[in-house]
């Protein structure tokens, strides 16, 4: 249903399916076809008109609304700052900073603030290899191991037919954030990510179900760097970055020695908001790895819209954005988002980017997150429309800040989406305290360990991760993660041979309630122990430590 539905929403588009003569502007080919019918000085004149500065005052009251909402919305949500830009067609016509870069300090956010924007570079690695294939140096359908021979993952036929594009429309198999715990805040290099990536189990057939994946598009850098014989990073830079003039767009924090005017994340870690320290990506950085400014990204907004041209400059061909926002893998819509967005009828993966309808039009878009900074890009082709929000926070203000400015510009009925999003957060934290008050209720308080706890301590391995050790710390145990450096803990004993994870504030992540529980075999002795952590980024149940 949802292909048939997009079929018919796209079939002005789909009958010339590359957009040579139609590029998506409604305003344009009807222009052009005045001048065309007319062949005259009047139909210059009139385009000029549609352009004049009279009608870009017609977008003061919207802007203003839009400003407005978001002054307000800086003070209901947890967020010290955040950056907003607007593009419309083909000029910048919004760019503004709110709040403080770092809480508690005078240090105003301005259109030139440098944020993480994480996921973002997802469709930056797109774009890149969109590039090589406009140069005939490989084709979306080529076999990732012809150009990877040593890229595997752990179902042999899997490894032999995965294309490029499908390491960009997440129908790996893998499931959603599968394998992160191999990068985040790890020390392994983007070689030995991938090759522990192949003990990672599929969780669905191939191409048959969604599963947002970190890992793969890491691979689809590593296929960049393969063609090019250069890095990731320089290939970015050099054929995007430098010829937008994205001058303030970063490729690693390690450059943030000789920059300024850089956001500071912050989150509730340990329950109150406060700064906490970057993570470095760089193993990552195809998937999640560039830091950059509104006013930079407001070029790189111009450029996608322009179909790969910016002023006079193509980066990639029409028929490679075509590929990039055609639907790769079909997205569950559930009830309670067609809710929310009643005129929503779809969602798909394209290539680095989502896609969806929102009001007749179709929606590009894709959000980053990493420790205390989330952010949001939404295009509106039809429109010609842009924005981006980025924020040094951990909410969901830059998707209703992003709504909120795609519903202004289309005239939507007015929906107040920080409220809605407020008050699902709230639920989200009653959710939470039922859960701990449930954990709590339940919790065997007269049980003691198996064992003495010198018992539990030892190293273990687990074939996926790599190793952790358990080390006695007085009355408790403490667990140290081998590859991440700070992901340390202190297990106090909750039950049996079940223990709380309190972990260091170092990790700056805001884990709930989570144990760590240890298997003994028939002969009482300590195998082995499990995690039972949730969140929303990560899965502990991968790693099987074993003595």
């Amino acid at each position: 249903m949802q292909h048939a539905i997009f079929a018919e929403f796209y079939k002005p588009y789909r009958e010339n399916r590359y957009l040579e003569d139609y590029p998506m502007r409604p305003s344009l080919p009807f222009t052009k076809s005045i001048a065309d019918r007319f062949n005259s000085v009047f139909a210059a004149l009139f385009c000029l008109l549609l352009l004049s500065p009279a009608r870009g005052q017609d977008l003061q009251p919207k802007l203003a609304a839009l400003e407005a909402y978001a002054e307000q919305a800086l003070t209901e949500w947890e967020v010290p700052g955040f950056a907003m830009a607007v593009v419309y067609r083909d000029s910048l016509v919004f760019s503004k900073g709110f709040g403080t870069r770092t809480l508690g300090k005078n240090e105003p956010v301005d259109g030139n603030t440098i944020f993480a924007i994480a996921s973002n570079s997802k469709a930056f690695t797109a774009a890149c290899i969109g590039i090589l294939v406009d140069e005939g140096r490989l084709d979306w359908d080529d076999r990732v191991i012809d150009y990877l021979p040593s890229f595997k993952l752990s179902d042999s036929y899997v490894t032999r037919e995965m294309r490029i594009r499908d390491l960009m429309s997440h129908r790996s198999g893998l499931k959603t954030f599968g394998g992160d715990l191999l990068w985040y805040g790890s020390t392994y290099s983007t070689e030995e990510v991938l090759r522990r990536a192949a003990f990672l189990p599929l969780t669905s057939s191939f191409r048959s179900e969604y599963g947002y994946q970190n890992l793969m598009f890491t691979v689809a850098g590593a296929v960049v760097e393969a063609v090019t014989d250069s890095s990731w990073e320089d290939f970015v830079t050099a054929r995007i970055l430098e010829p937008l003039g994205m001058k303030r767009t970063l490729t690693s924090v390690s450059a943030f020695a000789n920059t300024g005017n850089i956001a500071t994340p912050h989150n509730l870690s340990p329950g109150k908001l406060g700064p906490v320290g970057y993570k470095n990506v760089d193993a990552v950085a195809a998937a999640a790895g560039l830091n950059s400014c509104v006013a930079d990204l407001s070029r790189w907004m111009r450029l996608q819209l322009g179909r790969g041209a910016w002023r006079d400059i193509r980066i990639f061909s029409k028929r490679a954005s075509w590929e990039m926002w055609t639907p790769h893998m079909p997205l569950p819509l559930s009830p309670a988002a067609v809710e929310m967005m009643p005129s929503r009828h779809f969602r798909a993966t394209g290539l680095g980017w989502f896609l969806n309808d929102y009001q007749g039009r179709l929606v590009v878009s894709h959000g980053g997150a990493l420790d205390g900074m989330l952010s949001q890009t939404v295009l509106v082709p039809e429109e010609e429309l842009g924005v981006v929000c980025l924020t040094n926070g951990e909410t969901a203000l830059q998707v209703a800040l992003t709504n909120k400015a795609v519903d202004l510009f289309l005239d939507a009925p007015e929906t107040d989406w920080s409220k809605l999003f407020l008050s699902r957060g709230e639920r989200g934290k009653q959710r939470e305290a039922k859960r701990d008050s449930t954990l709590l209720a339940n919790r065997a308080k007269k049980s003691k360990p198996s064992l003495d706890l010198d018992a539990y301590a030892g190293t273990y391995e687990d074939v996926f991760y790599g190793s952790a050790t358990i080390t006695r710390d007085g009355k408790n145990l403490h667990l140290q993660l081998g590859a991440s450096p700070a992901f340390k803990a202190r297990l106090s004993h909750w039950h049996y041979d079940t223990f709380l994870i309190e972990w260091d504030p170092g990790v700056y992540y805001d884990f709930p309630m989570g144990f760590v529980t240890f298997r003994l075999d028939s002969q009482g002795v300590v195998s082995g122990f499990d995690f039972d952590q949730p969140n929303n980024d990560f899965h502990f149940d991968e790693m099987n430590f074993r003595r």
